[in-house]
């Protein structure tokens, strides 16, 4: 659809905007930008997207600020890549990885038929950096200091779990159909613990909110 800098600013005012997160921008550094470009005080986005994700991010202004909590709780969908044979911390590469663990065993009709038993409702501990509140802070800073502490698992729901393609000896490309609060990056982490080699994510793309398109989204410059 274009840089989003090329609609009126009137266009911005009580508007839902579809906007295709940059990666390394955090999801507060798109509603800064759109505070500034559109001159509209009220403005907030609906589900957070990580720094080394891209993707759809909705950002609201104005009056339709009301709606965020609505699509908050639509279904999302990701593309995703993530590397088998090691974990980190993190469970994406914002750190280095370690553990390195062979998978020249490895198939696709084993990532598959692995795959499937994170379809449905499933208990999911969040990643230590996220940005759930433990005691009032963010896990992330948390975790950052050193603090030790434990997520509670819960329950998420995965529509959809499907691995698109395999490189051996670790690379793995797929699509995540899922419900509101599902951590991508554990389900990578969790797929690598039940293939008994670890794995973390390496790339990820948000590509549906409910029936919001990435391909209706502006780009963020």
């Amino acid at each position: 659809m274009g840089n989003i800098r090329a609609l009126d600013r009137e266009a911005m005012v009580d508007a839902i905007l579809l906007i295709d997160k940059p990666l390394g921008w955090t999801s507060f550094d798109v509603v800064a930008k759109i505070r500034n470009i559109s001159g509209v005080k009220r403005v907030g986005h609906c589900g957070t997207l990580d720094p080394l994700a891209t993707g759809l991010l909705i950002v609201c202004t104005g009056k339709m600020t009301k709606g965020i909590s609505v699509i908050q709780d639509a279904d999302k969908e990701y593309e995703f890549e993530c590397c088998l044979g090691a974990s980190t911390s993190t469970y994406d590469n914002e750190v280095p990885p370690t553990i390195f663990v062979d998978t020249s065993h490895i198939t696709k009709e084993l990532i598959i038929e692995k795959a499937k038993k994170f379809v449905g409702e499933i208990e999911q501990v969040p990643p230590v950096y996220s940005a759930i509140k433990v005691n009032g802070k963010r896990a992330y800073a948390l975790a950052r200091k050193g603090v030790e502490f434990e997520l509670k698992s819960r329950i998420v729901r995965v529509n959809s779990f499907v691995i698109s393609d395999f490189s051996p000896p670790n690379k793995i490309t797929g699509v995540i159909s899922c419900g509101k609060g599902t951590y991508i990056r554990s389900l990578a982490n969790d797929l690598g613990t039940e293939l008994g080699v670890g794995g973390y994510l390496t790339a990820l793309r948000r590509t549906r909110i409910g029936n919001y398109l990435i391909d209706n989204a502006f780009e963020m410059k």
